[in-house]
C-alpha cells in the first residue's frame, strides 16, 4: 500500500449502495490504496455529510468518491464544501433505472464540478480506476499498481481467430 492513511474518500447515500460500491474498495485494495468509506445522506445526515466532506482534504483524503441514488444529492453537496476533486457514481433505481441518478449527478451548476461515470457497478468500477489514475499522477506505486492492473487486463483479451 503507498499510504496506510486513507487517501480516497467513499461516500454513498445508503447502506443500500453498498452491494456496488464494495466494488470500489475491492479495486482500491487490489491497487494498494488506502480508503475510508461511510454511508450518510445529504438529506437525513446533512450535519455529518458536511463535516466529512469539508474535512477530507485536512484528514488527507486526495479524491472522494460519491454514490448516490434517485435525487442524487450527494455528490452535488460534497463538491460544494470540499476543493478534492469529486467522482460521482449514480446508483441504479427502481423507478428509471438510473437515470434519474445520472441526470441529477451530471447536471451540476457551473462551478461545481462532479465527474460523473456511468450508472450502477461500471460506474462503480471506473470510478476506483479513475480515482487511481488521478493519484498515480503523484505516487510511483499506484502508477505501477494500475499500470500492472492495465496489462493484467490485456492479457485476459483474448484474439479470436480470422473467419475466412
Amino acid at each position: 500500500m503507498s499510504t496506510s492513511t486513507p487517501i480516497v474518500g467513499i461516500i454513498m447515500g445508503s447502506k443500500s449502495d453498498w452491494e456496488t460500491m464494495k466494488i470500489v474498495c475491492g479495486i482500491l485494495d487490489d491497487l494498494g490504496i488506502a480508503y475510508e468509506a461511510k454511508a450518510l445522506s445529504a438529506h437525513r445526515n446533512p450535519t455529518q455529510v458536511h463535516v466529512w466532506a469539508s474535512t477530507a482534504k485536512d484528514r488527507g483524503i486526495r479524491v472522494v468518491i460519491a454514490a448516490a441514488g434517485m435525487a442524487a444529492a450527494l455528490p452535488g453537496v460534497v463538491a460544494a464544501v470540499t476543493p478534492l476533486p469529486v467522482l460521482g457514481v449514480p446508483m441504479e433505481t427502481g423507478i428509471m433505472g438510473g437515470l434519474d441518478s445520472l441526470l441529477s449527478i451530471a447536471q451540476m451548476p457551473g462551478g461545481i464540478p462532479v465527474g460523473t461515470l456511468a450508472v450502477g457497478k461500471v460506474g462503480a468500477k471506473n470510478a476506483a480506476l479513475l480515482a487511481a489514475a488521478i493519484i498515480a499522477l503523484s505516487d510511483d506505486a499506484v502508477a505501477a499498481a494500475l499500470d500492472q492492473f492495465r496489462q493484467s487486463q490485456n492479457d485476459t483479451v483474448t484474439e479470436l481467430p480470422i473467419a475466412k
